[in-house]
């Protein structure tokens, strides 16, 4: 499962990759930990690769007794969690006469169908696996009275945790206006996204909307709130075209992700504004830029680089060097976890070792002996099923831990930790709205905000404005902690009055 936030996501999806390395702390002990995670932190390069083959399903009859409550049926819909970084999955469970059985997709992969194995049901109790090559990813939890399915998962030597909940109906409306699939190229990576269009025939205002960290699809989905679509579907209904693409590696779009800096992300939305330049029912002095979170960093490169750009939002857009941001993201997300101050301070010690060897090249071997001893308390704090499945552990903790150095120290992961968003802010010409949430623990708001407000009075900027919006997380939910082990349990909703701020806004800059 390859993710480059974290969403959460989501700018930082780092923390998955951090966690295995120690950057926010490794695995979960007997007595779980908080861990963080950077952006969901949207999160890290790659987390651990959950199946993404198709493997022959092996089936196990349930006993049918009168005790024997009904096993999970239907659809449901949840994300494994690691390290604070969250993967969407959707599982369908059925029955082959006695036997239970199951699929599971990764929508952000375009992963879907994939047969699950070994799916037990012994109530309340829940397991399956599946696997990816010579990985297996193991999944143990229970079945609440709700119907909810939560527990712990394992995989690539990383372990976390899952909750799945049925999945509500779905009801398709027809939308009031125009989509169009569209395909564009920036170099030789080919990307696909939609283009809404509002009823008439137009010219409209525009505007690219640019997904935070990890591999995200054209919706943004974390979680199942798809945030980029809820954007599209508000600003067209309201006279204003959105263009969204799929991540590269994701969907339709071709690339990868770990290989990208942030300089061959602006590339990318450079190509998606060419090609709103090209349509006849975009209006092109009004074509403007929605970043979230690390799409927040890579907007302001565009705006500098193209005339063609005329305004900007920035939705949590870090304003403070990406190393910084991380090491804020481990205390305040540890910190809505319930960790303590020791346990804080253990895992920043860690992080910055690992930071430190991600800018130098050097002290890979200490964080590599560090990472396998801690990989293995993990596994042995598994449940033994679990411990069982992984198969020879010492190959196991070998493989995991290599493979999770390799993605730390992949050139967008270092280009992320050396960034500093800083000089592109103080060279923008266009208006910007930048928004933040007062429960963000992934940017933080107030430090990020101040930061923002003196690099754009320093690039003489007049047009533009700061909020920091009451009770929005770093996905702009309505939270209670701002952790983002809430994400899941909010409402697939922005707080009151976002949308409706960004598009008069827009409407004012375009008008």
């Amino acid at each position: 499962m390859h993710v480059r936030d974290a969403r959460l996501p989501r700018l930082l999806l780092i923390l998955a990759l951090l966690a295995a390395l120690a950057l926010f702390g490794c695995g979960a002990p007997a007595t779980p930990e908080p861990t963080a995670t950077p952006f969901t932190p949207e999160a890290s390069p790659t987390a651990p690769a959950v199946a993404t083959t198709q493997a022959t399903p092996t089936v196990v009859e349930l006993p049918q007794t009168p005790e024997t409550a009904p096993p999970p049926e239907g659809r449901y819909v949840g994300a494994i969690e690691v390290g604070g970084q969250r993967i969407e999955i959707e599982i369908e469970f059925g029955q082959r006469g006695q036997e239970l059985v199951a699929t599971m997709d990764i929508p952000v992969q375009g992963a879907m169908d994939i047969p699950l194995n070994e799916v037990l049901y012994h109530p309340p109790e829940i397991s399956f696996t599946a696997f990816s090559g010579n990985s297996l990813a193991a999944f143990a939890g229970q079945v609440e009275e709700s119907g909810s399915i939560s527990g712990t998962f394992v995989q690539m030597g990383v372990a976390g945790t899952f909750v799945l909940e049925p999945a509500p109906p779905v009801v398709e409306e027809p939308l009031p206006y125009r989509e169009e699939e569209v395909v564009f190229h920036n170099g030789d990576i080919t990307l696909a996204g939609t283009l809404s269009l509002p009823e008439g025939e137009g010219p409209f205002p525009a505007v690219v909307l640019i997904s935070g960290s990890g591999a995200q699809n054209r919706d943004e989905n974390i979680l199942g709130f798809r945030i980029f679509f809820r954007i599209a579907d508000h600003l067209t209904r309201n006279g204003i075209a959105v263009l969204r693409y799929d991540d590269r590696g994701v969907g339709g779009s071709t690339g990868d992700l770990t290989q990208a800096t942030q300089v061959d992300l602006a590339g990318d939305v450079l190509a998606a504004v060419e090609l709103l330049l090209s349509h006849a029912q975009i209006d092109p002095e009004a074509i403007g830029l929605i970043g979230h979170s690390e799409g927040g960093i890579v907007a302001p490169l565009v705006a500098n680089r193209s005339e063609n750009v005329s305004y900007l939002v920035l939705l949590a857009g870090p304003a403070t060097p990406g190393e910084e941001i991380l090491v804020d993201q481990l205390e305040l997300i540890m910190r809505a976890q319930g960790a303590t101050e020791e346990q804080i301070a253990a895992a920043k010690e860690k992080q910055q070792k690992t930071l430190e060897a991600v800018k130098t090249g050097e002290g890979w071997d200490e964080v590599r002996a560090r990472s396998e001893a801690e990989l293995r308390a993990t596994i042995e704090a598994l449940p033994e099923a679990q411990r069982r499945a992984l198969g020879d552990v010492d190959e196991f903790v070998r493989n995991a831990v290599e493979a999770e150095i390799a993605n730390v120290a992949s050139p967008w992961f270092r280009s992320f930790v050396e960034y500093d968003p800083v000089p592109a802010l103080r060279e923008l010409d266009v208006p910007v709205l930048a928004l933040f949430g007062e429960l963000d623990t992934q940017v933080p708001p107030e430090k990020n905000a101040q930061a923002m407000r003196e690099a754009l009075e320093e690039a003489g900027l007049e047009d533009f404005r700061i909020e920091i919006l009451a009770s929005a997380n770093h996905l702009f939910q309505e939270a209670v902690t701002g952790g983002v082990d809430e994400y899941a349990t909010l409402e697939k909703e922005f707080v009151p009055g976002l949308l409706d701020l960004i598009t008069e806004w827009i409407l004012e800059h375009t008008s």
